[in-house]
């Protein structure tokens, strides 16, 4: 506990009336939990367990029951890398589809399809209508063939009727959860919210599990208090909100990190640097605000309309792993078990690290004797080969080293689809990592730091350097990938990339190197703040690199927890704001649509000023349903002016009005 903590006696003695909160992340090594005063964001407890990936609640649970003090908790909020690594793994329940005037070109996979020929046109104005009898038909048709159904209509965001009538239809002749895409957002693009409709379907059963789970760890601990969600803006919901749009939970892990940054520094403009055990997440905080995506996040390599941070995510974390590769020390995005972690867990890892005298080469210069594969899942499926099941099952009681396993089963190792079994999740990696560089140089003493220290001078052996030496340049090579990390999400985030091109790639390299033969550099222009439990270790070197401050705020290894309880309940709406089509005045007739009717207007003021209270009603609204109280708005308007007659002239085609409502979210006061 820090010096700012609060202790428990001080609580029950002098502070009755402490309003407290219960942050929780599941990032993807550790679940931390943490009880902090609401009104000074001061630390009353905490907790860390490592997170189980394959049962989230098991780590959450494990975190909660951790904590010193429970009683009197007013709010509870979550961030989970559920939604994310769902999405990322494939994992989804079967989703069927209708979409209405424009058929989809499947970019993301759905269980059933259908096309309905009712057509709208770009004022919204309908110029086919639905065919009931048609409806009902597509929707029999996945009667018991689908859990969740999306409906998706081309220009819906100007009339949602048809995707109302086919959602009414769905849920009295099929019983279960209906999303139509105009319920998640407000912008043009019909592939893009196709593709958001498909995977928010796809993730509600799945969210409305986490919910019920946690809902019940929390009763089981005598916790009586709302629970809210984080979503990927940094901004949270309430339970049922998250049920309804459970999509908008995506990236809410690093959001967090964005949020506790600001709240718990004051700082205003910063890259945040959230460096966990599998990945090192990076965002921008401009103004006060979180940088978000203004084209909608990108998710499993499918544009969304999901308004969420802009962050990048890089696979260069405390549980990356570090092999020796032709005498080169290579670093790798797999995430694996710390050898540190691992030996304390599994005394067979100890004992045959500890019995090597040396390392030897294996027959694949991928993997290594003191690397092992233990069970990340008890089920067997069918395709799997013969070879690959006996892989599973002498796994069943320990980890082994493959070539302990080809050893026991009498299988040459190289028909074993190791690859194959480890991306499908079926077994984890047990290897040196960076948090095993920490321990076998000392600066980390959790775990077994025996072990780790054995197995770090086996891989030097390996390199042919003495372990001083190999430690200083296992850290120089992982201090280097997050410099490349931040200068790759820097120059995407000024440019708007997606991708980098390979010049960009061979500037970044150049200004990487360390030779007497460059003296170039990158500086930047704002601190760089840390959270998460590695960056004490990585980031002073890269603060220097880039010549710039670090802060690492109190308790920067549970930030993203911090960050969770932290937030403000927002809901964010865009109206459009459109100009006549042959009205080129100064003040134009306008239209202004609020994503169910088309608003005529004689001129533009009266169209802007309907607009800013159309979204500030509709906004409002949305944020007292997804938990808020004491709602404040803020607006601002982008306005389109084009040069129609090339002569320098710009004339008003249109706006958007953006209207942000925020506010505290409701608690469960004590008397």
């Amino acid at each position: 506990m820090t010096s700012a903590s609060i202790t428990v006696n001080t609580f029950i003695r002098g502070s009755p009336s402490m309003v407290l909160g219960l942050g929780i992340d599941t990032g993807g090594t550790y679940t931390d939990s943490v009880v902090i005063d609401m009104d000074t964001k001061q630390i009353v407890c905490r907790s860390k367990a490592l997170t189980t990936r394959d049962d989230l609640i098991k780590g959450i649970v494990a975190s909660l029951k951790g904590l010193e003090f429970t009683d009197h908790i007013s709010i509870v909020s979550l961030s989970s890398t559920l939604a994310t690594n769902s999405i990322v793994e494939g994992k989804s329940c079967r989703v069927g589809l209708i979409v209405l005037g424009k058929k989809f070109g499947h970019t993301v996979r759905v269980a059933q399809y259908a096309y309905l020929d009712a057509q709208l046109d770009l004022k919204g104005r309908t110029v086919k209508k639905l065919d009931m009898e048609e409806a009902k038909k597509a929707v029999e048709s996945m009667r018991g063939k689908v859990d969740v159904l999306a409906v998706v209509g081309y220009m819906s965001v100007r009339n949602p009727a048809h995707e109302e009538a086919v959602k009414s239809l769905a849920e009295r002749i099929l019983g279960i959860p209906v999303v139509c895409a105009h319920d998640l957002t407000s912008k043009l693009g019909f592939e893009q919210r196709a593709n958001t409709a498909i995977i928010n379907a796809g993730l509600i059963p799945t969210i409305i599990d986490l919910i019920n789970a946690v809902n019940k760890s929390l009763e089981d601990l005598g916790i009586d208090a709302p629970l809210m969600i984080v979503k990927g803006d940094g901004s949270i919901m309430n339970a049922a909100t998250a049920i309804r749009r459970p999509i908008e939970t995506i990236m809410s892990g690093p959001a967090s990190s964005l949020t506790s940054a600001m709240v718990h520094t004051g700082i205003s403009d910063a890259l945040i640097a959230d460096i966990g055990g599998t990945t090192t997440d990076l965002g921008i905080i401009h103004g006060g605000f979180v940088r978000t995506l203004d084209s909608g996040a990108v998710v499993g390599g499918h544009r969304t309309r999901v308004r969420a941070a802009d962050v990048s995510t890089y696979g260069m974390g405390g549980d990356s792993r570090i092999s020796v590769e032709n005498g080169k020390i290579r670093l790798s995005a797999i995430r694996i078990i710390p050898i540190c972690i691992a030996a304390s867990k599994w005394p067979s890892v100890k004992e045959w690290i500890l019995n090597l005298t040396d390392l030897k080469s294996s027959p694949s210069d991928t993997v290594s004797d003191c690397e092992f594969y233990t069970l990340a899942s008890n089920e067997e499926y069918s395709y799997l080969t013969e070879y690959d099941r006996r892989f599973l099952r002498t796994l069943k009681d320990r980890p082994y080293p493959v070539r302990e396993v080809s050893e026991a089963t009498e299988i040459p190792f190289d028909r074993f689809c190791l690859k194959d079994m480890e991306s499908e999740g079926y077994v984890t990696r047990i290897g040196v990592t960076p948090t095993d560089i920490l321990a076998a140089e000392g600066s980390y003493s959790e775990y077994d730091t025996e072990a780790a220290k054995k197995a770090v001078a086996l891989l030097a052996h390996k390199a042919g350097m003495e372990m001083d030496a190999f430690i200083a340049a296992a850290k120089k090579a992982i201090t280097q990938k997050i410099c490349r990390c931040i200068m790759d999400h820097m120059i995407r985030s000024e440019t708007g990339k997606d991708e980098l091109t390979e010049a960009d790639s061979r500037v970044i390299e150049e200004i990487i190197k360390d030779t007497s033969d460059y003296n170039i550099g990158m500086k930047l222009r704002m601190p760089i703040v840390g959270i998460g439990a590695p960056v004490g270790a990585w980031l002073p070197e890269v603060a220097g690199f880039f010549d710039t401050e670090l802060i690492l705020p109190e308790n920067y290894d549970v930030g993203n927890a911090i960050g969770a309880i932290s937030s403000s309940v927002t809901e964010v709406v865009e109206l459009s704001v459109r100009a006549a089509f042959q009205d080129f005045s100064d003040e134009p007739e306008c239209t202004v649509y609020n994503g169910e009717t088309a608003f005529e207007f004689s001129d533009k003021w009266e169209a802007m000023e309907f607009a800013v209270e159309e979204a500030t009603r509709i906004a409002t609204a949305r944020a007292i349903e997804s938990g808020a109280q004491d709602v404040v708005i803020e607006h601002k308007i982008e306005e389109t002016c084009i040069d129609v007659e090339g002569k320098g002239k710009k004339v008003f085609r249109g706006a958007t009005v953006m209207v942000r409502a925020s506010g505290k979210p409701m608690m469960h006061w004590f008397n």
